[in-house]
């Protein structure tokens, strides 16, 4: 069934490190080897064994309307046949930018780079130039991408691999950061007042993403903006994952907090590489050529990843969000109920079209020692018997569904049994 796949497996170890160019590719937390693809149209995915896949990943969450979007695919046509990049200024950059701050509520000028890592390395750079602080308030759990910074109790990949902390973070680079637990705004008020007038700012995901599907509890973001603006440090969220995904304005026009700088990726590029990070003009304007702080990028505002991702953000609605909750609430009382009828230990956390079933003996799964707690011997099981009926899913217990507008009624169906054979195979 897989035979092709792992004989490409074998030949990328040759001459890729691990196989693979991001690690929760190479399938090591499911204990198998990956699946290598070779297209992919609406809501299915294909192997290179001929293999046919529901898919419930969209690359990790860009892929609003499915893959090979007709739409996204002609304008990026389009646009590369008057070049692909010119690292110059081009009118697409201010036409992205205008969009983005009619779209997010707390955005008044906005920087495009070339990934969410970019994004987030140069947000907390830019908040230490403006507050004149060095330190930084991250949470356990809370992946933000792989600069040095983040590389300390992170989640996604590092904790898929079992390697939180990273050997080339430096001592002096790991001492800047400090960690808070997810949910608990006062170990957060702790950090603070042990560290009087150094932290210069905290960053979260507001709905966490990267140890499964976390969303915030009551009050939580609000009680963080409340201390940031006491402690005259700022607040960041890195919506890479929820911006423009759980709804228009992300996470922040869901729970009505406004963060100092806001970090964004995937849906912005429509499936191409792509990052921004805005805020407070203030505060943006602290960027270079206007002001001390340096960041630059060759590639940065691309002119494919600017048409593709504004093809996308164009279309979006309360239709669109409207329908990917109907599609998700579907899949999510179907699991649920599968759940139940077979008895297994597991609960399910979601948030409009991102959601992660964990297997654990808990009722609740809120902050990274949760998480940990999780059977992931139990989701690896799981994740094989679920590809083995043709869906994917995310290859790691400590990530996110994404479902796309692209899931016919009939996929929704599917996706329901398969889960509920899969449960069954797990007794």
């Amino acid at each position: 069934m897989y035979k092709k796949s792992k004989e490409a497996f074998k030949n990328s170890c040759e001459v890729i490190p691990g196989g693979v160019n991001s690690p929760v590719r190479a399938f090591k937390s499911v204990n198998c080897d990956p699946v290598f693809f070779e297209s992919g149209k609406g809501s299915k995915l294909y192997d290179i064994d001929g293999n046919e896949y529901i898919d419930c990943v969209s690359s990790w969450g860009p892929l609003i309307f499915g893959h090979s979007d007709r739409e996204t695919i002609s304008s990026i046509n389009l646009s590369s046949e008057k070049g692909t990049s010119y690292g110059a200024p081009t009118l697409i950059e201010t036409e992205m930018a205008k969009k983005i701050i009619e779209m997010v509520p707390s955005i008044e000028s906005v920087r495009m780079v070339n990934s969410g890592t970019e994004a987030t390395m140069s947000a907390i750079r830019l908040a230490r130039g403006f507050t004149n602080k060095e330190l930084i308030i991250k949470f356990a759990g809370n992946y933000h991408g792989h600069g040095d910074s983040f590389l300390i109790k992170a989640g996604s990949g590092a904790l898929t691999l079992g390697l939180p902390d990273s050997p080339g973070v430096t001592k002096n680079i790991a001492k800047d950061t400090l960690i808070a637990k997810h949910n608990d705004y006062k170990s957060v008020e702790e950090i603070l007042e042990k560290n009087k007038d150094k932290v210069a700012a905290i960053i979260i995901e507001p709905i966490a993403g990267n140890m499964g599907l976390v969303p915030p509890n009551k009050k939580f973001l609000n009680q963080l903006k409340e201390l940031s603006t006491k402690n005259k440090c700022l607040l960041i969220f890195d919506e890479v994952m929820t911006g423009f995904r759980v709804a228009k304005g992300g996470a922040q026009e869901i729970y009505n907090v406004h963060p100092d700088i806001t970090t964004l990726g995937k849906v912005i590029g429509g499936g191409l590489p792509v990052g921004a990070y805005g805020g407070r003009k203030d505060i943006m304007n602290f960027l270079a050529p206007k002001g001390p702080v340096y960041q630059a990028g060759t590639l940065s505002g691309n002119p494919l990843a600017m048409n593709a991702g504004l093809s996308v953000l164009n279309r979006l609605n309360s239709d669109i969000f409207e329908n990917l909750e109907k599609i998700s609430s579907k899949i999510h009382s179907g699991f649920i109920k599968n759940i139940e009828e077979t008895n297994t230990k597991a609960i399910i956390n979601r948030v409009g079209s991102m959601m992660t079933l964990f297997f654990t003996d808990s009722d609740r799964v809120e902050n990274f020692d949760d998480a940990l707690n999780c059977d992931t011997d139990q989701y690896a099981r799981y994740f094989k018997n679920m590809l083995d009926m043709g869906i994917y899913l995310p290859p790691s217990q400590y990530e996110c569904c994404f479902f796309s507008t692209a899931l016919s009624d009939g996929d929704i169906n599917k996706i329901i049994e398969s889960n509920k054979i899969a449960l069954k195979n797990l007794q």
